[in-house]
């Protein structure tokens, strides 16, 4: 059965914890243009807001590979991201990431997907809930 209405509030075994680290969030404030910000730099840099796409795109795998969803990368388009923060990540953060598939609402072949991926600490603290909503379309019948 492809994915329907019937999948909101499915969620998936968080990811493998990931440690960010001043290197990477020097080169991912580098890539947006934004090295020479002194808030990703020094001995407690922050990470970028959009540095927490990292975390949360390594936790899509778990819908693409849900064979019942019938999804594919190739067929879908992300459509939109909003973050909500509790506080920002850090370099020595530990943080694991845990899809929860939120809404979907079936137009024809085309299906609206609202993801949300919540991003933990290994020592429990939330740090920002990644919302995206994703369009796929299903194989043509």
């Amino acid at each position: 059965m492809p994915i329907s209405e019937a999948h909101a509030g499915r969620s998936y075994p968080p990811t493998e914890p990931y440690q960010i680290s001043r290197a990477k969030i020097a080169e991912f404030a580098a890539a947006l243009g934004d090295g020479d910000n002194p808030a990703y730099g020094g001995t407690d840099p922050i990470a970028p807001p959009t540095f927490a796409v990292v975390l949360s795109s390594a936790a899509w795998g778990a819908i693409f590979d849900d064979p019942e969803l019938e999804l594919s990368l190739s067929r879908t388009v992300h459509t939109d991201q909003r973050f909500a923060w509790n506080r920002p990540l850090r370099a020595g953060d530990e943080v694991t990431a845990q899809l929860t598939i939120e809404q979907v609402r079936a137009r024809g072949p085309m299906a609206f997907v609202t993801i949300a991926v919540h991003l933990v600490t290994t020592a429990g603290e939330d740090v920002c809930t990644a919302t995206s909503t994703l369009l796929h379309r299903a194989v043509a019948a």
